[in-house]
């Protein structure tokens, strides 16, 4: 019998002391309802479980963008359902000035300021459309394109004809266009226009003015003169001039550099603020965002500023005008209810995408509660077993006294 190591006490002490951890992480467990507390519980299933709940906040967040984005093209859309119904009352106006039943310096004149008023509230309604600060329907949310600018050499003699718009992607390439009479016997009836890179590559492309150019005469109203230049990539081009200006008719030997980002600029044109980018997914990259591009919506943008019914004839020709600008509107409508349609699947996959990242996240670090708490009655009666058996242990040395009686 020996009684400087008690064997039996320091294994039962041992045993108790894992015990005691085993209850303690047990409580911890059961207390938070997570099975992962730390990184040592489960460093892996740690790691795994940290990246999806990222991913799962982001979508969640993501969410939330995608209802904005819905919340802002209601407002923009809400904006041209006006614009629709003021155009609709100009077309109806157009009509019934277009009657010969009507004198034109008494009916039509005074049919003429209902329409004229009514056409400043188009303008208005495109500059006063906008959600937190954003302006919907001024042109800004472009495709990155200048939407307007006067120009101020080339291209028409007027000195204040105005380029009402631009299209086409040409903007965005890295290079310059010119333009200039041909150098061959056509140069009347001729332009070559030549695009060169950044690498300082030419490629000269000769077009025919009858092919490419439109004129629009308005009669004392100005004109509008339209140039099409997609043969070249470059889009077209809506020249309009004043009344109070020289004649719109291209000017062949006055053609120069025009329609690049620089040019525009150094005409006057502010280039637009560009697409509204909606970041409807939980991670970077081109498929987790959408873009929305609104054009301008104003009377200019949608070409009936100058439009008139004074006279029959004006009557007449505006109704073209405005059915062109009912399209036009309705075609930016249909834009925005197709982005709205895809924002709402978006939410629902967005939302399921979720529902099933939180559910595999749970299985990784939430803990079943009913198993955890199996496990802690276990240990806590090995607690209270360890506990009792270390007494017994430390008595066993007392039978020594014995031998000294």
């Amino acid at each position: 019998m020996i009684i400087q190591h008690n064997i039996s006490a320091l294994n039962s002490h041992r045993q108790l002391g894992l015990n005691n951890i085993a209850t303690s992480k047990n409580l911890e467990k059961l207390s938070s309802g997570f099975k992962v507390n730390r990184a040592g519980d489960d460093a892996a299933g740690l790691a795994i479980s940290e990246k999806m709940r990222g991913q799962i906040r982001g979508l969640a967040m993501a969410e939330q963008n995608a209802s904005n984005g819905i919340s802002l093209i209601q407002t923009a859309e809400g904006g041209l359902n006006e614009t629709h119904a003021i155009l609709q009352r100009m077309r109806e106006l157009a009509v019934q000035s277009s009657n010969g039943t009507y004198q034109d310096d008494v009916d039509r004149e005074n049919l003429d300021k209902e329409l004229q008023a009514i056409k400043s509230e188009i303008t208005r309604i495109s500059e006063s459309t906008h959600y937190n600060g954003i302006k919907l329907l001024d042109g800004s949310l472009g495709s990155g394109k200048f939407s307007s600018a006067t120009w101020k050499e080339g291209l028409a003699v007027g000195t204040n004809s105005q380029i009402n718009k631009i299209t086409g992607e040409s903007l965005n390439k890295a290079g310059t266009f010119t333009a200039a009479a041909a150098a061959d016997t056509k140069a009347t009836t001729h332009i070559d226009v030549t695009f060169t890179d950044e690498n300082g590559n030419a490629t000269v492309t000769q077009l025919a003015l009858a092919d490419i150019v439109d004129t629009t005469d308005y009669g004392d109203k100005g004109t509008k003169t339209t140039i099409d230049l997609t043969k070249v990539g470059l889009g077209k081009v809506e020249i309009v001039a004043t009344a109070d200006s020289a004649d719109s008719d291209i000017d062949v030997a006055k053609l120069a550099t025009f329609i690049t980002a620089a040019d525009a600029v150094a005409a006057g044109a502010s280039p637009n603020a560009g697409e509204l980018i909606f970041q409807i997914g939980a991670n970077g990259g081109e498929d987790q965002r959408v873009a929305l591009s609104v054009g301008n919506m104003s009377a200019v943008g949608i070409g009936v500023n100058d439009v008139s019914i004074l006279t029959r004839e004006d009557a007449n020709d505006a109704i073209g005008v405005i059915d062109n600008a009912i399209n036009q509107v309705s075609g930016t409508r249909a834009d925005l209810g197709a982005l709205q349609n895809r924002l709402e699947h978006t939410l629902n996959n967005l939302g399921v995408t979720k529902e099933n990242l939180t559910a595999a996240e749970s299985s990784i670090r939430d803990v079943d509660m009913a198993k955890e708490m199996m496990e802690f009655t276990k240990n806590n009666i090995l607690v209270q077993a360890s506990q009792a058996m270390l007494a017994q242990a430390n008595q066993l040395p007392q039978g020594v006294l014995s031998l000294l009686r």
